[in-house]
């Protein structure tokens, strides 16, 4: 995959394009300037094959790990239809594992605002009986990250709680229907096992290696 693009494939030989959009002349360029073009440029072009050995590196392994889980159901005589989730696969000798993992992205609707109006009528009158600890739990759950959003995990994880009260159950049915899926990210991940037995990962990003 070339790493020149459309606008540089139009510039009239003997010319390059800088980058204010001008048209300069070949010989007006220093060579140190010419290499360095040539040298990104090749850098560029590598990293384009990369990705794409790596995007269908990825589409492959999904789709064999797809088709191995439905080989494996059939030993049982089941066929296996919807949504398909989180695999894990381990090589006979242990020392390998392969993890197909899919990660839904969470939001709340409106009825996120009456699950908490519910827990703050809970918080006022436990409060006044000394159980400082849950206003705090509670409290943190409902704080946003640096980007302005509700932490999904903190909020979900109020569910957890066993508390019995009637208007904390409703409050935590509410949680339950403000749930939204929005999208979804799927990865492949490929772990080796170490001489201590912890299993690390294979890393592909170009950052780690």
């Amino acid at each position: 995959m070339n790493a020149k693009t459309p606008i540089a494939d139009s510039v009239p030989e003997g010319f390059r394009q800088d980058a204010k959009g001008r048209l300069v002349p070949e010989d007006q360029i220093k060579e140190v300037d010419k290499l360095r073009d040539e040298f990104v440029l090749s850098i560029v072009d590598r990293a384009c094959e990369l990705r794409d050995e790596l995007r269908d590196f990825k589409g492959d392994v999904f789709s064999e790990i797809e088709a191995f889980v439905e080989t494996s159901a059939q030993e049982y005589d089941v066929q296996i239809g919807g949504k398909k989730g989180n695999v894990q696969l381990t090589s006979f000798d242990g020392q390998y594992k392969v993890i197909r993992a899919i990660q839904e992205h969470i939001t709340f609707d409106e009825r996120l605002q009456a699950a908490k109006g519910l827990i703050d009528e809970c918080l006022k009158e436990w409060t006044a009986d000394a159980r400082p600890e849950i206003a705090t739990i509670v409290q943190d759950a409902f704080r946003v990250d640096s980007a302005g959003n509700i932490r999904t995990g903190q909020v979900l994880g109020l569910r957890r709680l066993n508390i019995q009260d009637p208007r904390w159950l409703r409050a935590m049915d509410a949680i339950a229907d403000a749930v939204q899926v929005t999208g979804s990210k799927s990865y492949v991940r490929v772990y080796k096992r170490d001489e201590n037995g912890r299993y690390l990962p294979i890393s592909l990003n170009i950052a780690d290696v």
